[in-house]
């Protein structure tokens, strides 16, 4: 028991720290250099983990490697970035809470991969939370915004899609590393042409840097493929409902956002599809993991996403 709740507190650094990342993004870091601002997440974050599983593509895995780097990582982390920058903090996280949502509905778009009923009852209860949070939030809510948080989960979620079926023959921490780098050495060239000179950040800035590159993207990562091995699916997969609260709490808490009782049951909705849209196991495996002999870790553990949106 000691030994899981160990495993649970280092899992839940994981949300906790993507969660934080939309105020730190907001508040901190210069709105007008997204490029910049994802190349110098993506990049240092891909090197960090890299020394960590010092391990080099093979085969197939470096154009998949840059595919994926340009999905999840690029494209990703510029949207994300804007929306970040143009949304309050707790409608920037409430809006990339349906991403796993958004996911399963492009997998049955896609590749045919249908979903439970269950799952199509949590993505039409969390695409209703959104709306909820959006419609009766008093002011206006930045159109572009909404467009880029869109947009992001869209291109995360193809590329979540093709993760998945090219999971074979690559370690998990050794592939987002390399999608990382990759996707920081994308971004670098085009960041140079269109933004200029990287940014000279002041002393706050510089902060906000480090703990994006660090604790947001290289140790969030680890810590959640190390609760993905040690941990049940379900487990993880409540873990990752404290990325959507933590934002809303920060973004009530420090940046002085209000929430009235519509904006708060929005967010209720929005977890409780996330709940009832997470993967479960085989009906098979879940007979047989309530016999007394069968631990908890024969749950097989839900695919991971690659940023912020466990």
């Amino acid at each position: 028991m000691e030994a899981n709740l160990r495993w649970v507190l280092l899992t839940a650094v994981a949300p906790v720290a993507w969660g934080a990342n939309y105020y730190v993004t907001h508040e901190f870091l210069p709105a007008d250099r997204p490029l910049w601002g994802a190349a110098l997440r993506a990049l240092p974050a891909g090197l960090v983990l890299l020394a960590l599983r010092p391990r080099r593509p093979r085969g197939a895995w470096w154009w998949r490697s840059a595919v994926l780097g340009l999905l999840n990582t690029a494209v990703f982390f510029v949207l994300l970035y804007v929306a970040s920058q143009l949304l309050a903090t707790s409608v920037a996280s409430t809006v990339m809470a349906a991403s796993p949502l958004a996911m399963m509905l492009i997998a049955w778009a896609l590749v045919a991969e249908r979903p439970a009923r269950a799952h199509l009852v949590g993505a039409s209860v969390g695409l209703g939370g959104v709306g909820l949070m959006l419609l009766t939030r008093p002011g206006a809510v930045s159109l572009p915004g909404l467009a880029a948080s869109a947009a992001a989960m869209l291109v995360s979620s193809g590329g979540y899609v093709l993760a998945g079926r090219w999971r074979d023959g690559a370690d998990v921490l050794a592939s987002t590393s390399w999608q990382l780098t990759a996707g920081g050495l994308l971004l670098l060239p085009v960041a140079v042409a269109v933004e200029g000179a990287p940014p000279a950040p002041t002393l706050p800035q510089l902060l906000a840097f480090g703990y994006v590159t660090l604790v947001a993207t290289a140790l969030a990562f680890a810590a959640w493929f190390a609760g993905l091995r040690h941990l049940p699916a379900g487990t993880v997969g409540l873990l990752g409902l404290l990325n959507p609260l933590t934002g809303v709490l920060l973004g009530t808490a420090v940046a002085g956002e209000r929430l009235g009782p519509l904006q708060l049951a929005g967010l209720a909705l929005v977890l409780a599809g996330v709940v009832l849209g997470r993967p479960r196991a085989p009906a098979r495996r879940r007979r047989r993991d309530v016999a007394p002999s069968a631990p908890a870790s024969t749950l097989a553990p839900p695919r991971p996403p690659c940023h912020d949106t466990p």
